[in-house]
């Protein structure tokens, strides 16, 4: 049932029936649970999230959006002019069809027994939803990190349905040492002894493995500049007795950082959303990413962060300058920052603009 929790916001879900998968997989009576703000009859602008995100994009009180300092009246998008719209993810857990879902198969949950999925699956269930609520047509998509990749498979996909692309912190396809860290965070996961090959319990759960596994990630989400200023080699005890001690204040960062992601994050969804983005690239199967990209066809606004470890900005350049070479309206913004990857999710001063500009235009 849909909840309206302000004026102009709504969450709820939409069912969009049955759905079947890149795999051929059909997965059936799939929903998608969403936040919408501002008013339904004012153009549409679709955010997709990252890996841990979800569909609070500008969020409430009881909910944190993970782009509230980007979505609001006046703000750089501004919803006195545009609809927001945000999807969890298919495969998510915060109420779209995942593992955690009940198989109506079986009455119980998918859990391990949930079927892969790749982006192209994700994108496809967001324009069915989409047309559920009866949006044929957008004013932008964007989005950052696995976010992105579903911006540049919208632009694939569905070329016609927006009329401008912004991917942020973003590549064509997901380098392999950008695998190499999901593989180590996903053998964190496989490894925790109450994984229980994916049918662990609520009381259970694999948390010290997907604890490191968030662990892993955070290292790769900012820059080494970032870590060694913010932290200055400073200690929370003396170090040298255990193994096992937390000494430094780096060490009590990254552990509090894994033990949050548990209370919110269910493992099975961590490791499905994971293999998704091993398989980005928008090139398999159509020829590479180069014949790829000329099926796109709204103008892209690209933005890369300095220092972005797992989305190097050479890429995203890259992948403009094909486009542009191409006779196709591309641009490409480089954002200094300190924050490496997770650039899109802070310091929305320093790049706000670009999109407000290009928005307005």
């Amino acid at each position: 049932m849909e909840v309206k929790t302000a004026a102009a916001r709504k969450t709820g879900k939409v069912s969009i029936g049955d759905l079947t998968l890149e795999s051929g997989t059909l997965l059936r009576d799939v929903e998608l649970s969403y936040e919408r703000v501002g008013q339904i009859d004012a153009p549409a602008i679709l955010i997709c999230h990252a890996l841990t995100g979800s569909q609070y994009a500008a969020g409430d009180q009881e909910n944190q959006g993970y782009w509230a300092g980007m979505i609001y009246s006046g703000g750089y998008i501004d919803t006195d002019r545009f609809q927001v719209i945000s999807f969890n993810v298919l495969g998510g857990c915060n109420g779209s069809t995942g593992p955690l879902s009940t198989n109506p198969d079986t009455g119980e949950p998918y859990q391990a027994k949930f079927p892969f999925i790749t982006v192209r699956d994700m994108v496809q269930a967001q324009y069915k939803a989409l047309k559920k609520l009866e949006i044929d047509h957008m004013a932008a998509v964007m989005g950052g990190s696995l976010g992105g990749m579903q911006v540049l498979e919208w632009g694939v996909m569905y070329p016609e349905m927006m009329d401008q692309l912004f991917p942020l912190a973003v590549t064509p396809y997901l380098s392999d040492y950008a695998i190499a860290f999901n593989n180590i965070a996903r053998l964190a996961i496989l490894r925790d002894p109450n994984w229980n090959n994916g049918n662990y319990s609520e009381m259970a759960i694999p948390e010290s493995g997907l604890s490191l596994a968030r662990m892993v990630g955070m290292i790769t989400y900012r820059s080494g500049d970032l870590f060694n200023e913010r932290f200055s080699r400073k200690q929370r005890a003396p170090a040298g007795n255990f193994h096992d001690e937390i000494a430094y204040e780096v060490e009590s960062y990254l552990d509090y950082q894994g033990k949050k992601l548990t209370k919110r994050f269910d493992a099975n969804s961590y490791l499905y959303l994971l293999k998704a983005m091993d398989t980005h690239d928008i090139g398999r199967g159509r020829g590479g990413w180069q014949q790829a990209a000329s099926y796109i066809k709204a103008p892209v606004t690209a933005l890369g962060y300095s220092g972005d470890l797992l989305f190097p900005p050479t890429a995203l350049q890259e992948l403009v300058d094909q486009l542009a070479e191409s006779a196709k309206p591309a641009e490409y913004t480089h954002v200094e920052t300190r924050f490496g990857h997770d650039g899109f999710l802070v310091e929305f001063s320093k790049w706000g603009d670009v999109i407000k500009e290009k928005l307005e235009r």
